[in-house]
């Protein structure tokens, strides 16, 4: 059998036919140029790829730089804001501890201050309270003629000049050369009752004064006002102040209760009125005879001294005593009838 020799064999074609040696080389050609089209087309691929990638690093080193930047503003701007804050500590501390000086200083003086005025002070009310003694001795139902020199004849005033025009106050000195002379049981009574004063009647000391004096000086034909009248003078609540003769009463009440110009509410008893009371914020008025108005004065101004003792404007006990002493036997010397007629 012979064999065919032929390097170029032939090609079978579709449906069982036979391709010739032109059609396979052009088959072959196509295939060499689609490789190398795919091959351009990868490295244009991959040259695009590497220069996109290239442009994004390029960016994101760009971004890191000028965050570096950024970061490095910002660290400069906290060290900034470090150093102010310390600064300002420091000085805020330098600041508290000035003021905590000065207010030191400050309190120092005002303690001075304070323990000058407290010596002043308690001189000046050494010297109050001795005007005030001076003075609460002098009332109008009996003035203090040391006070009052014009009630005194000039030959009476030169008596009581020592020095440089200075007026002695003798009777307060005639008072304490006596206390040997006080009765030790009123005295004793006195000296209870100063311990813890009060207005209580219940003490044996405002109980025997209420019994002895002030009852019996305030006692009057109509009991009942009596009561009322005694109640405001306790209570400071009672006014006394004059009337003109020509005024005409305006009273709401009955004259047989109020009394009149010329009658007394009090005693009943027809008298010339030139003064009237009110007791405490009531509206009705009732007029009262001179002698009525001695009594009540004496009272009120026993009543008066006793606030100023509860006040502690009188500190000297002897002193006080014989002060209570003089405004009992007031008490007792109107009671009785005799007052001086500018009472009236």
């Amino acid at each position: 059998r012979l064999v065919d020799l032929d390097p170029e064999p032939e090609s079978r074609v579709e449906g069982g036919g036979q391709v010739g040696p032109a059609s396979g080389r052009r088959h072959g050609e196509l295939s060499r140029l689609r490789s190398s089209s795919l091959e351009i087309k990868e490295k244009e691929i991959r040259e695009k790829g590497s220069e996109i990638l290239r442009d994004q690093l390029d960016a994101a080193k760009k971004e890191l730089k000028l965050k570096d930047k950024e970061c490095e503003r910002l660290s400069q701007v906290r060290n900034q804001l470090e150093q102010e804050l310390e600064e300002l500590t420091a000085s805020l501390f330098e600041e508290a501890h000035k003021m905590v000086r000065e207010a030191n200083v400050k309190q120092a003086g005002a303690e001075k201050q304070l323990k000058e005025a407290q010596g002043k002070i308690d001189v000046l009310q050494a010297e109050v309270t001795a005007l005030k003694t001076l003075v609460l001795t002098s009332t109008p139902s009996s003035p203090n003629r040391q006070l009052h020199p014009q009630l005194q004849g000039s030959a009476a005033r030169g008596s009581y000049k020592h020095g440089g025009g200075h007026v002695r106050n003798k009777s307060l000195g005639r008072a304490f050369q006596t206390s040997s002379q006080m009765d030790s049981v009123l005295f004793a009574e006195f000296l209870l009752w100063k311990e813890r004063p009060s207005l209580d009647r219940s003490c044996p000391f405002l109980s025997r004064i209420y019994k002895e004096d002030i009852g019996p000086c305030l006692s009057f034909t109509r009991s009942e006002l009596s009561q009322l009248v005694q109640s405001a003078v306790e209570n400071n609540s009672l006014t006394i102040e004059p009337v003109a003769m020509s005024a005409v009463p305006m009273v709401k009440a009955s004259a047989l209760e109020c009394g009149g110009p010329r009658k007394c509410a009090l005693s009943g008893l027809s008298r010339t009125c030139r003064h009237r009371i009110k007791l405490g914020d009531k509206e009705n008025y009732y007029y009262i005879s001179p002698s009525s108005r001695a009594r009540i004065t004496a009272v009120c101004n026993f009543f008066t001294y006793i606030r100023y003792i509860l006040q502690g404007l009188v500190r000297h006990e002897e002193q006080m005593f014989w002060e209570v002493m003089r405004l009992r036997r007031e008490m007792t010397v109107v009671k009785l009838g005799f007052y001086l007629p500018d009472q009236g």
